[in-house]
């Protein structure tokens, strides 16, 4: 282990943080000193991979609007626009979520189109002062829940249209955003990406940190001054949620600064009362995966269609007509060639399932929250009931992230019913990254028990509601991953 990380007043986080003892404290460091030289030796010339992938995004998006509809028989091998469509849900989608476990969130600071859009104008642009609205806690799940509900209601998965409509806007968002907001800085990416914080949340279980080689106190603080394109105080810098993976402020050759270093994939959820743990995030985790839960729900559960019918025939017996009127097609799906036109009925139905799952979700993840922070701090905890119950939180961070990833990443599973297993094969890979997740968030759940102080005798009875909501999580999840 470095010297230099005894400096750290997270020492003793530190040790368990990084490489194992052994041979690995020879590799790991090596390995990271290899990667961040590469990338440092070459970030300059970022801008061109940024513009690529500025380029791809107006083909995959823009594209499959110039082309026909597929045939039945269409396939990602014979059809473009089918092809694109895969490329979107089926490579993208679960790679970049699944890459912040090995990676952190390099598709941000590497990779993405919007962020580096909304950088590039925020040279030429206004620069004013960031707004507290933008600023607020709230406003990235603002963002998150509005673009998922809209997307569920165009048909994002379905439609080139919607997929335009959705990936547009957002773009435009990060550009208006990025011309109005901030000195040279991405307020984009730190304050209203609906991605951009899920990623940030997840990159928690990440194997990639930044860390200063000789940390100033008071934790991590938000500052415009500086390098970093996300306002992070880099000295004081002990979380990874707002960090891009961008490598500017990494400089081998100093003795003080910035650093990449590898470590156990979860470790700073493990030890997240080191890790500036949020309260707000916490809620985020819960919402955003009970919004999501609702997205999928609603296409596979046979209650949802009694349930809109019997609203349909309510609101008819009242006269409200109007409920069996087609909508606008930019809020919800109207494309009658292709046999699919949304009405104000399917609109309201859509939208209040996706937030009903929402709170309902929320509301049940909570309450077993608030049972095991209680029973920790009666287990001896040296946490307040507050600190207990954000920190508790995060145990549900592996579940969540692998229900995301099979399910609005089904496609990535698609192509292993062509070989020799089938469908079964499919059924066994997704059940495989599902079982990864929950014991994962077992897993979790135990290790910040340990970190809160509580003894090892006495943490089974606050982890056993940990353990029940995550089993529920994966309950109510099945139907959306592997059918009714």
């Amino acid at each position: 282990m470095s010297s230099r990380l005894a400096l750290s007043p997270c020492a003793s986080l530190q040790s368990e943080c990084t490489a194992a003892p052994g041979a690995s404290e020879a590799w790991l460091p090596w390995l990271s000193a290899q990667i961040a030289a590469f990338f440092v030796r070459y970030r300059h010339r970022l801008i061109f991979l940024h513009a690529f992938m500025f380029l791809l995004f107006i083909v995959v998006i823009g594209g499959p609007l110039l082309l026909p509809d597929p045939p039945g028989d269409a396939t990602p091998l014979n059809n473009l626009r089918v092809a694109a469509n895969f490329a979107l849900w089926g490579i993208w989608f679960p790679v970049v979520f699944l890459s912040v476990i090995f990676t952190g969130r390099s598709w941000c600071g590497l990779l993405c189109p919007m962020g580096a859009a909304s950088e590039w104008v925020n040279k030429v642009g206004l620069q004013r002062p960031i707004p507290r609205w933008l600023a607020w806690e709230g406003t990235p799940l603002i963002s998150f829940i509005l673009i998922t509900v809209l997307g569920q209601t165009v048909g994002v998965r379905d439609h080139p249209e919607a997929a335009a409509e959705i990936f547009g806007t957002t773009m435009l968002g990060a550009i208006v955003i990025g011309f109005l907001f901030g000195r040279r800085k991405r307020a984009w990416c730190r304050h209203m990406c609906p991605i951009g914080r899920v990623l940030g949340l997840y990159s928690r279980l990440g194997a990639v940190q930044f860390e200063p080689r000789v940390r100033l106190p008071g934790g991590d603080a938000r500052t415009e001054r500086g390098i970093c394109p996300t306002m992070i105080d880099l000295p004081r810098k002990t979380e990874s949620r707002h960090c891009l993976t961008c490598f500017r402020c990494v400089n081998p050759g100093a003795k003080g600064g910035i650093e990449m270093t590898l470590r156990r994939p979860g470790a700073e959820i493990e030890q997240i009362g080191n890790h500036h743990a949020s309260h707000s995030e916490a809620w985020f985790l819960f919402l955003d995966t009970g919004v999501a839960l609702g997205a999928f729900l609603w296409l596979v559960l046979p209650i949802y269609q009694t349930w809109r019918q019997n609203v349909g025939v309510w609101s008819l017996e009242r006269g409200w007509t109007w409920m069996t009127e087609v909508g606008p097609g930019w809020l919800m799906s109207v494309h009658p060639e292709r046999g699919e036109s949304f009405m104000w009925l399917d609109f309201v139905m859509i939208v209040g399932f996706m937030l009903g799952c929402m709170i309902v979700m929320t509301a049940g993840i909570a309450a077993l929250n608030v049972v095991a922070s209680w029973l920790a701090r009666r287990a001896g905890a040296k946490r307040d009931f507050k600190s207990c119950f954000t920190e508790l939180g995060y145990q549900y961070a592996p579940v969540a992230l692998m229900s995301l990833v099979i399910s609005l990443g089904a496609e990535l599973f698609e192509p292993i019913k062509w070989t020799m297993f089938g469908h079964a094969g499919v059924s066994a890979v997704k059940a495989t990254f599902f079982l990864i997740g929950v014991v994962w968030s077992i897993w979790l759940g135990w290790r910040i028990l340990a970190s809160q102080d509580v003894p090892q005798a006495k943490r089974w009875l606050p982890s056993l509601p940990g353990f029940a909501g995550i089993l529920a999580t994966g309950v109510v999840w099945w139907p959306a991953i592997f059918g009714v």
